[in-house]
């Protein structure tokens, strides 16, 4: 059964680029120390020591490779560009994208820096975990708990699955940990408890409201009878703890 509950930023930002990095993203992610250099200096031509530079920064900033690197904003290519002492950054990076062993050089920069996909074992299980900690103690929205997820899988180098990959997940781990509150709460109850919630939520058939529906609705007003319509309201709340 499909799964969606990101807004369209949510879904426009994951594993792209939504404008130009900041100078603080640059600095992080597409910086180039003495190792990285050595990486990409291997690579023939400055095409592809360009490309390699972009892709490896891009995968450090978003967590994935982008299938079409014509999509990088320029301002990152010229930031390689200048690290490298190559001139013609945008020419060399349209050749770049048009060349087919590009292709090759993803799986190469994971391998290299470590990174791991989704299916490797054990990183689904962590993830799981992680999100079953956050869902047990708190109330986040799905889509908080999606950005939880996406930065926790950036943190520990492991590369963003398909966006509804990712919301699917999180739909299993929330409706797991709801069950098991659930169960918790269902295991302490007397048989007396369970009957007298039942009544809660059981609408009268000359009635429109079930009693919850009828004690969640509070006071308006600060008067007498408002004031004692609630003293009444709370009286009954305690009948049923």
């Amino acid at each position: 059964m499909p799964v969606s509950f990101l807004s369209d930023d949510q879904a426009l930002r994951y594993g792209r680029f939504v404008g130009d990095p900041t100078s603080e993203q640059l600095a992080r992610h597409f910086h180039l120390d003495d190792a990285d250099r050595a990486f990409i200096g291997a690579h023939r031509g400055d095409h592809n020591r360009l490309g390699v530079a972009v892709q490896l920064g891009s995968l450090r900033l978003l967590g994935t490779f982008l299938e079409d690197p014509a999509q990088i904003p320029a301002s990152v290519t010229r930031f390689a560009g200048d690290q490298l002492a190559i001139d013609g950054s945008a020419e060399l990076m349209a050749r770049y994208c048009a060349t087919k062993g590009r292709w090759r050089h993803g799986p190469r920069i994971r391998i290299h820096y470590g990174y791991r996909v989704f299916s490797d074992p054990g990183v689904a299980f962590r993830l799981h975990r992680f999100l079953y900690a956050l869902c047990w103690t708190g109330t986040d929205r799905p889509s908080a708990l999606f950005d939880a997820a996406a930065t926790w899988l950036l943190e520990f180098k492991v590369m963003l699955p398909g966006l509804s990959v990712l919301e699917r997940d999180i739909a299993r781990v929330r409706t797991r940990v709801a069950a098991h509150v659930h169960r918790r709460l269902v295991d302490k109850l007397t048989s007396e408890q369970r009957t007298r919630l039942d009544t809660l939520v059981a609408v009268a058939e000359d009635g429109r409201q079930s009693p919850l529906d009828r004690l969640r609705d509070g006071p308006y007003l600060q008067s007498g009878p408002e004031i004692s319509r609630a003293i009444d309201r709370l009286t009954e709340i305690r009948t049923f703890t």
